[in-house]
């Protein structure tokens, strides 16, 4: 019974030739090293301390994350309730923040402990701490994190 297939034995095969630089087309540019060396080249940002992924402003974003909502198991910053850090130079912080509710039974002292945390972190000078209420807290603004922890996602 024939399907149309035919096999053939051989004793060997030759292998494939490679390709040689001497084989590539003179575009009349130089040809770069790495494609990627000008990417490897570039600094990272935020060298500067106080700038987004500075190490002082790091360390005010991890100082936030240690604030947890007393109602709730979830970090401050993860549950979206921080809307704006800035660092200057000279170690003045100021944190936007608003509340999950005007209403919300720590909104007298949550300010408070926000500024204290962040006045505690090492190389901040003086904190400030900015609570508004617009736009107001959604759940929306939570991180994958929050939302993962509280079985929302």
């Amino acid at each position: 019974m024939s399907d149309g297939v035919r096999s053939e034995t051989v004793e060997a095969v030759d292998k494939p030739p490679r390709a040689q630089v001497s084989d590539a087309v003179d575009t009349g540019a130089e040809r770069q090293r790495d494609y990627l060396s000008g990417f490897l080249a570039q600094k990272p940002t935020g060298e500067a301390a106080h700038e987004p992924g500075g190490a002082l402003y790091e360390a005010v974003i991890d100082a936030l994350k240690d604030i947890f909502d007393p109602e709730i198991p979830v970090n401050i910053y993860d549950l979206g309730l921080i809307y704006g850090v800035d660092v200057t130079e000279d170690g003045h912080a100021a944190v936007t923040m608003t509340l999950t509710t005007p209403h919300c039974p720590v909104a007298e002292s949550m300010p408070g402990e926000v500024e204290m945390r962040v006045a505690a972190v090492p190389g901040i000078a003086f904190a400030d701490v900015n609570l508004v209420w617009d736009p107001p807290w959604d759940p929306q603004k939570m991180s994958d994190d929050a939302r993962l922890e509280l079985g929302m996602l």
